[in-house]
């Protein structure tokens, strides 16, 4: 019984470690110039495949010409991905002007 609950534990702890932050980086222009960031959050449910709001990076850009995006599945993002089962699968769009 003890080696069995001792296998669970590991195994739990493995896939954590295994596990990655989700992140897709591009440069508009010749990316990033001032450093001033705009962040909103991207809503998707049932593992990503229902998109329910997405954020707009040319409109957080504000008519910039040179932007950085980034698109990331955070720790907190991946928490709660955890916590409603793969239901509700948020991401973070950062645009950096």
């Amino acid at each position: 019984m003890k080696k069995s609950i001792l296998n669970t534990i590991f195994s739990v702890c493995l896939v954590m470690m295994l596990s990655s932050c989700y992140s897709l980086t591009y440069n508009v222009g010749q990316g990033a110039q001032a450093g001033v960031s705009v962040s909103a959050k991207n809503h998707f449910l049932i593992g990503g495949l229902v998109a329910v709001g997405t954020s707009n990076p040319t409109m957080m850009a504000g008519g910039a010409k040179d932007y950085t995006v980034n698109i990331q599945h955070s720790f907190i993002d991946g928490l709660l991905s955890g916590l409603t089962g793969g239901l509700y699968t948020p991401t973070t769009t950062t645009v950096t002007k």
